[in-house]
């Protein structure tokens, strides 16, 4: 083995799938990628990391709201794109092309071209980590759409993309106590 330089080490432990995370300040939408995210737990609960430095940043700490949108490699480009462009200046749903659906629960669209999305209530804001934690309250998934494969990414402008599923549901509740 050589030694890798410890501020890399971040690099070998990708989180869960890049999003798009929606945000409406009362006034307009927005959208900001996110490659930081995190499961909490087996209900739905999720972790982001974002701070002041994310112009949604503001949307989430007053609306208290937002979508998890989950794009796939065919929309690698886009989810580039939209995170080297402030919201501030620019209306990223008009420039990458993307469709704005209402939710049903909180202000903060729906990103119609992505896989899924889900609707959140922010739960937490642990400022000193810059954690989001957010509860979904409803969940959309287009199993209508070819393209299924998320994007991870390795925190240095690379990506993996995720690739076959191995079914070992089987062998794994063989293991599990009884009830479980």
């Amino acid at each position: 083995m050589h030694t890798l330089a410890l501020e890399k080490a971040f690099t070998l432990i990708e989180p869960g799938p890049v999003v798009l995370v929606t945000t409406n300040d009362g006034e307009k939408n927005n959208i900001m990628t996110i490659t930081w995210t995190m499961v909490m737990g087996f209900s739905a609960e999720f972790a982001i990391t974002t701070g002041a430095w994310n112009y949604s940043y503001a949307a989430l700490q007053s609306s208290r709201e937002c979508v998890i949108s989950i794009p796939t490699v065919d929309m690698i480009d886009t989810v580039v794109g939209i995170g080297t462009c402030s919201g501030e200046d620019t209306d990223k749903f008009q420039k990458f092309g993307l469709t704005a659906l209402p939710g049903k629960h909180v202000r903060a669209p729906l990103i119609k071209e992505c896989l899924a999305n889900i609707e959140c209530r922010v739960a937490d804001i642990i400022e000193r980590h810059s954690i989001v934690v957010m509860e979904g309250v409803a969940a959309y998934f287009d199993g209508t759409r070819k393209e299924k494969r998320m994007l991870h990414a390795v925190g240095d402008g690379t990506f993996i993309v995720d690739g076959r599923k191995f079914d070992r549901r089987e062998m794994m509740r063989s293991k599990l106590p009884p009830g479980v």
